[in-house]
């Protein structure tokens, strides 16, 4: 088996023959500070089916100095290769085995990584361990069904703290020993280790204690909130318990900010580790501390989804995070006092925008993905396993009933805690409680591939009254390339009809039927008499999973009243609608333009605000004909500005519209004003030129060409920290210039040295959308080495390269030649060309959209 691979079937071998007992593991990382290597002891007992039988255990290490299985030495040089220790002629029964090797720290974001904070030359180390990486730091026996019990032993410099799965203990000789976990699986172990500042706090309630504690780097302690990140937690706590009618299964939860982190956050057992950019250093919207809660409740759901009971293997990781997401959006919409009551809205304009996205990938897969090897899970965290999966959990609620469902997941978890399941024990728990057959169910929206569309058919008289009504559902061919065949699926749904009240100007719902879809022709008879509305919206509530169109009277009174709706999620919806539309070239990228700037002006929710203007940027860079690109894109700078200098004083919605106009700036006029908002002698009421925004401002002149070395250079000395390194990595690489793109692309692919966030930073700066001239050269050149990269860097570095340094925006028929002759030449692996099609994918949709531009033109 090559590399760092395993097979499902080697897992399933393996698993039949072993039960794994505990771990024993002492490190010594007292020279963590200088880097380098580390000690790592491994004991593990564990008992085999078979008497005289083989196996192995996981380790990516540099250095294995011993292995003794049973109290025998075995040849480390013989038995230790491709990243597995053989275990040879294994005793039925109990066996011990006890590992010795030197581990490498990383600065990749994979196994222990390690950081040097700029601020206090102090060096930070946490763990990463999904889905492989535990045996980068101990040998393991790394699949999820293998759980077992988890003793860490550390050693650290003085002064340092060491958290882990358990209670921190009393350090003895800057020696940490600490108790063993529950029974667990390998990923979910952690270690945090360094001089972390701290906040704690103990959650209580009827007579349960949990210790609770915030970690994050001293450097970022004057801006750590931990009052409002405690009072969300506190929130989870209340409402999964009850909900999930099962306390909390581990004996305290710490939630600890990490520098360079790949991911969002990490749901290590009672040892969360999350990005530290949620600590915010400047002001920034409220979608931002929404979207932390979020992620803060995410990962909290997970000790009770994906923690205490566990995936069987990868096939089932959706039920870990379809679940979780779907439990930190409902958290937040129904817990007493929530402050973002409204987060089903966010839900539709990020979570299920992303579904669509990935569903028509042709890397679209079912929701229960076919995961055959490591490989094929490491590029599966993806918008289906997540946000399609949330979304048909969302649905699965609505079709069994919300109580019959959380008494389906109260007996699921009492009945396999701290074991692993299949998708199966999940659908059995939900039947019982439900009464509900969910074979059907489950065949065609997790076993199936791939999106439906809804539209109205709506028949009148000529006194407005409807006549007929009825709802055709449509299965798109899936795209060339995805396996399987179009479904049409039942569907839960609401039909809302909104009518426009004069007296208040708003949208307002007069009337909503619920009702089952099925087929291609859903009649709904019940509509048959009355008046029609302005505005017919499919799938009010967004109760399923689908694509909604708007009849042809629909759409043209949105277009000239999206703004108007009342409520926040049915505007989410039609935005919704409207950039799927755009991307599906059904309307034209100025039609969408024409569309935000009609509505966006009244968008109260600033989640919404700040989605339409990434999205219209995108769409303007992208989707839009060449030949006017650049007066739609002066068009949408001028209105960025105007909305600047409109907007309240000092609001989110100001901050928004900022960052809006500095990301498109261009005239010089516009580019006058950015240097004059940094320098001081220009200002606008109310808006705080703080640290985040001016390197907003700092980046976009680099990549315009008005700063250079100096001024960015500049920059970073007023903010030497590591946020600072990173921006200026970015403003350096943005510069438009030959000399400029030759030593950023240098800095990723000729070396790899730079640590996994500068290397982001990097790539971020490098491709700008108004620099294809300039970047075209690049493409032949990414062809010729993203395969040797791929073999030659660790997933996550490699992965952020060939998805990051893709030619997207050469938007052109020769970027598909040359893409379809590298995949036909090249022969990636699997996980390589999943990446590669995907972005190709995304140069043959602009160039369809920017057709369909064109032609609107006409």
């Amino acid at each position: 088996m090559p590399g760092t691979n395993l097979t499902r079937e080697e897992a399933q071998q393996r698993a039949k023959l072993l039960t794994v007992d505990s771990y024993e593991i002492d490190l010594d990382l007292s020279g963590a500070q200088e880097g380098g290597t580390y000690r790592s002891v491994t004991t593990v007992r564990f008992d085999v089916a078979e008497n005289g039988a083989d196996s192995f255990i996981d380790l990516v290490a540099p250095t294995v100095h011993e292995v003794t299985l049973n109290g025998d030495a075995l040849d480390a040089d013989e038995v230790f290769k491709d990243s597995r220790i053989a275990l040879p002629g294994l005793l039925e029964g109990r066996n011990v085995l006890r590992v010795v090797a030197d581990c490498a720290y990383t600065n990749t974001g994979e196994g222990l990584h390690r950081f040097v904070d700029p601020v206090d030359q102090q060096a930070y180390l946490y763990t990463q361990f999904e889905v492989p990486d535990a045996r980068r730091v101990f040998a393991s026996f790394e699949q999820p069904d293998l759980k077992a019990t988890f003793q860490f032993t550390v050693k650290a410099p003085e002064g340092w703290t060491v958290i882990s799965n358990s209670p921190t203990p009393e350090a003895k000789d800057n020696v940490w020993s600490f108790e063993p976990t529950p029974r667990i699986s390998t990923y979910i172990t952690a270690l945090i280790v360094g001089p972390y500042h701290s906040v704690h706090s103990v959650y209580e309630k009827n007579g349960q204690s949990v210790p609770l504690g915030i970690y994050c780097r001293p450097s970022l302690a004057e801006y750590l909130d931990s009052d409002a990140i405690f009072e969300v937690t506190r929130q989870g706590f209340d409402w999964f318990q009850e909900k999930f009618d099962y306390a909390y299964p581990f004996k305290k939860y710490d939630q600890l900010f990490v520098p360079e982190f790949n991911a969002g956050a990490m749901e290590n057992a009672g040892a969360v580790t999350i990005r530290d950019q949620y600590v915010f250093r400047s002001k920034v919207t409220d979608a931002a501390y929404e979207q932390r809660a979020a992620t803060i409740l995410h990962e909290l759901a997970h000790m009770w989804f994906g923690d205490l009971v566990t995936m069987e293997w990868w096939n089932d990781l959706w039920l870990n995070e379809s679940f979780a997401t779907y439990a930190e959006a409902a958290c937040q919409a129904y817990a007493p006092e929530s402050r973002w009551p409204h987060s089903w809205t966010t839900f539709a304009n990020q979570m299920k925008t992303w579904a669509y996205r990935q569903d028509q990938l042709p890397s679209t897969h079912p929701i229960m993905a076919e995961i055959r090897d490591l490989d094929d899970v490491l590029v599966n965290f993806d918008g289906i396993t997540y946000a399609k999966g949330a979304s048909v959990l969302k649905q699965l609620v609505a079709y069994v009933g919300e109580d019959e469902f959380f008494r389906g997941v109260q007996a699921y978890f009492k009945r396999h805690a701290f074991g692993n399941t299949r998708l199966s024990d999940l659908l059995g728990a939900l039947e019982e409680t439900s009464g509900r057959d969910l074979k059907t169910w489950s065949k065609q929206w997790l076993e199936t591939a791939g999106i439906n569309v809804l539209r109205p058919e709506i028949e009148t008289d000529a006194d407005g009254v409807i006549t007929s009504f009825a709802i055709r559902q449509e299965a798109p061919a899936l795209p060339t390339g995805a396996k399987g065949e179009p479904t049409l699926r039942p569907h839960r749904i609401a039909v809302g009809l909104y009518s426009l009240d004069e007296a208040s100007g708003k949208l307002l719902r007069d009337e909503r039927i619920e009702l089952d879809v099925d087929g291609e022709l859903t009649a709904v008879p019940q509509l048959s008499g009355t008046r029609r509305p302005d505005v017919v919206l499919l799938n009010d509530d967004d109760l399923s999973y689908a694509k909604v169109r708007l009849d042809e009277k629909s759409l043209a009174f949105v277009t000239e009243h999206l703004g108007d709706f009342e409520a926040s999620l049915p505007r989410a919806l039609c935005w919704a609608s409207s950039w799927d539309m755009t991307r599906d070239a059904e309307l034209a990228t100025r039609d969408y333009l024409s569309l935000v700037l009609s509505g966006i002006g009244k968008e109260s929710d600033i989640g919404v605000v700040q989605s339409l203007q990434r999205q219209v940027k995108l769409a303007i860079e992208l989707y839009a004909a060449p030949a006017t690109r650049e007066a739609l894109l002066t068009r949408w700078t001028d209105a960025t500005l105007a909305h600047l200098r409109s907007a309240e004083a000092g609001s989110d919605h100001q901050l928004a519209w900022a960052r809006a106009f500095a990301a498109t700036a261009r005239t010089p006029e516009q580019l006058d004003l950015l240097e004059a908002l940094l320098d001081g002698s220009q200002s606008v009421e109310g808006l705080a030129v703080d640290t985040e925004l001016r390197w907003a401002f700092v980046e976009r002149l680099a990549a315009v060409g008005r700063f250079d070395e100096t001024e960015i250079a500049g920059e970073y000395e007023r903010d030497k920290t590591a946020a600072g390194e990173r921006h200026a990595a970015t403003a350096r690489a943005a510069r438009p210039t030959p000399e400029a793109k030759a030593e950023a692309w240098s800095s990723v692919i000729e070396s790899d040295k730079l640590p996994n966030a500068l290397q982001e930073a990097v790539i971020v700066g490098f491709v700008q959308t108004d620099q294809r001239e300039l970047l075209a050269p690049y493409t032949d050149r990414f062809f010729e080495v993203v395969k040797d990269i791929w073999d030659a860097r660790s997933h996550e570095i490699a992965q952020q390269i060939a998805v990051g340094l893709y030619p997207t925006i050469q938007v052109s028929d020769e970027t598909l030649r040359k893409t379809d002759t590298w995949l036909s030449s090249a022969e990636p692996n699997a996980a390589l060309r999943r990446l590669v099609s995907e972005s190709r994918a995304g140069v043959e949709r602009a160039l369809k959209a920017q057709a369909a531009d064109a032609a609107a033109e006409q």
